[in-house]
């Protein structure tokens, strides 16, 4: 461990371990299998890629997004680190060098996606080469009933068993308890301890409204809190994440569309510019973001709900990764749950796929519908209790307020049941409001009881109640018929009078309080974190990597506060390590003193 130690602050610059991570990397030193779960931006990474540099050999890091290695492993070789990937995106001649060098013993990490690792030919190539340890990264993709599922990583197991010395690390950042026992049946890690730091985010502030016009919510969002920094909004549709970026181009934002249906090239494109350029909107679906590493994302907005918890969590997650205030805000509507609810129907999945899929839709409702605060509900769904209310989410912000809805609620329930139970929310709601439009005629419904029964409130009224039935389980859609609503068992006790049902009033877009990135500079210390950062920014478009592969925000804010005038001074800066000392330590040293840095530092 003293080695562990030595190499935490010369090569990375940190003084300490943060969490579990001392015991994590003790554990996978010492030869042992281990299973992390660990937040997003908790330093998951550490806990594979020190061990992998105090035992003998090269530590194979199993990666599912060939696009993220690049940056990964520029990170690493900044540090003065030999690693490598190896991946479909290298010509012969790359991969050539990088398997000469994984047999000469000259790399001290290697990236590779499971498609390629579960290949007789680079399982053949590991045989033949000493291996530290196997780092099974985004460790969740295991899981079948996951919003990341692949299906590759069920293959995994293969590892135990051609390399039963070799120890395994698994890690993820999103596991309930389902999916954390897939993942030691899948992986075959019984035998592995298990480390399980606290899910809560606390610099993430919540934020869930429902209702119409939610891109003009989202537009009034980022012009009062994000203006100028960048974020990423996903988008259930490939056409609306371009509809979406357009928009925001014409409102003079830097915004650009990823997802899977794009070219290759044009992804790659959009995702090296959101990496490394400053204040980027990335419009997206959820086939962007897996193992992102920037850690000034400052919003992530989802503009149609997400399709589980876990998914939310992941996706929220990628907000905020330096500790710093972070906003996750979503605006939802009831179609997205039919449609939802439609695409699982017509998925391939079996029945018990579907139904657990189902319950977890379910779930990601039950949050949205939440009255309480939405911290904890999040917590307590990965099993985690949080006693106190958070204080940075919509809800304890500023608490909803609800209102008896029991009589609204038994109307809905009445004219759908006395419908025939054929009919979706747009059309039920028609005969609530006394619609009498030719289809209300010819079904005969403008004779029935109900027909009018609901001219108190405004479409838009029952639309929300319509939604909070059924996300509490009184109503469900039949997605086998596009949005039918028919009555649950849970329904008969509430129209029978037996029980009272307290619904929550819908928001009238109330402004949220400004969530401020912590700013402890002076004036004077802001103009040299400024220019810091501008030169930060030269450095690295010279060197074609993400700025905060040279230094994090943090980092240049402690610059900027302490400014440091020798090597030994800035040495002790969080984030400084030997090989970044050498290389960047006097042209940052310049820019403290003011003095003028023009001239490239590149040899």
């Amino acid at each position: 461990m003293q080695r562990a130690y030595d190499i935490l602050n010369h090569t990375f610059g940190y003084d300490e371990f943060r969490h579990h991570q001392a015991d994590i990397v003790e554990t996978v030193i010492s030869g042992r299998d281990a299973l992390v779960l660990m937040p997003t931006g908790g330093g998951k990474s550490l806990c594979y890629q020190i061990p992998a540099l105090v035992r003998d050999g090269v530590g194979i890091v199993v990666s599912p997004l060939i696009a993220l290695m690049q940056d990964q492993v520029d990170a690493l070789q900044q540090l003065g680190i030999r690693a490598a990937f190896l991946n479909s995106s290298m010509n012969g001649q790359q991969q050539q060098a990088v398997v000469q060098a994984l047999s000469a013993g000259e790399l001290d990490l290697l990236y590779v996606a499971p498609e390629r690792l579960l290949t007789e030919h680079m399982l053949s190539l590991l045989s033949q080469a000493p291996l530290a340890l196997f780092a099974i990264d985004e460790a969740h993709c295991v899981s079948q009933w996951g919003h990341d599922f692949r299906r590759e990583y069920q293959q995994l197991s293969i590892l135990h068993q051609r390399f039963p010395d070799v120890p395994r690390i698994a890690l993820t950042a999103t596991a309930d308890v389902r999916t954390r026992q897939e993942i030691i049946a899948q992986l075959d890690l019984n035998d592995a301890t298990i480390f399980i730091n606290s899910f809560d985010r606390p610099n993430i502030r919540y934020t869930i409204s429902e209702g119409q016009n939610s891109r003009d919510r989202l537009w009034q969002f980022i012009e009062r809190e994000h203006s100028g920094d960048a974020g990423i909004i996903y988008c259930l549709s490939r056409k609306k994440v371009e509809s979406t970026a357009e928009w925001l181009v014409a409102k003079g934002c830097i915004a650009l569309p990823y997802h899977a249906g794009l070219p290759d090239e044009m992804r790659r494109d959009h995702q090296q510019r959101f990496l490394r350029d400053e204040g980027v909107i990335i419009v997206a679906t959820i086939a962007f973001g897996m193992g992102i590493d920037k850690p000034d994302v400052r919003f992530v907005a989802h503009l149609n709900l997400p399709k589980s918890l876990e998914a939310y969590y992941q996706e929220t997650g990628r907000a905020g990764r330096d500790g710093q205030p972070a906003n996750a805000w979503m605006a939802y509507g009831l179609q997205d749950v039919i449609t939802l609810r439609q695409m699982l129907q017509e998925s391939d999945g079996n029945e018990q796929y579907k139904r657990i899929t189902n319950a977890k839709l379910d779930a990601m409702l039950g949050l949205c519908e939440q009255v309480s605060c939405r911290r904890q509900a999040l917590l307590a769904y990965f099993d985690e209790q949080q006693d106190t209310p958070c204080g940075n989410c919509d809800t304890c912000l500023d608490p909803p307020e609800t209102w008896d809805g029991t009589e609204a609620a038994q109307k809905v329930l009445s004219c759908v049941y006395r419908s025939g139970q054929r009919f979706g929310a747009n059309y039920i709601i028609d005969i609530l409001t006394g619609k009498d439009d030719a289809r209300v005629q010819s079904n005969g419904h403008h004779q029935l009881s109900t027909f009018g029964i609901g001219t108190d409130k405004t479409a838009v009224e029952w639309r929300g109640i319509f939604r909070q039935l059924i996300a509490q389980g009184f109503l469900t859609a039949d997605i086998e018929s596009y949005g039918v609503l028919y009555l649950t068992e849970k329904a008969r006790p509430l129209l029978r009078g037996d029980v009272q049902l307290a619904l929550r009033h819908q928001r009238k877009g109330k402004k949220s309080q400004k969530s401020k990135v912590v700013n402890t500079l002076s004036a004077s210390e802001n103009i040299v974190f400024d220019a810091l950062r501008e030169h930060r920014l030269k450095l690295a478009r010279e060197r074609n990597v993400p700025p905060y592969v040279i230094f994090h925000d943090s980092t240049l804010q402690e610059m900027a506060q302490r400014q440091p005038v020798s090597y030994d001074e800035l040495r002790t800066i969080s984030g400084v390590g030997d090989k970044k000392l050498t290389e960047y330590g006097e042209s940052f040293l310049a820019v403290i003193r003011g003095e003028n840095t023009e001239e490239s530092v590149i040899e």
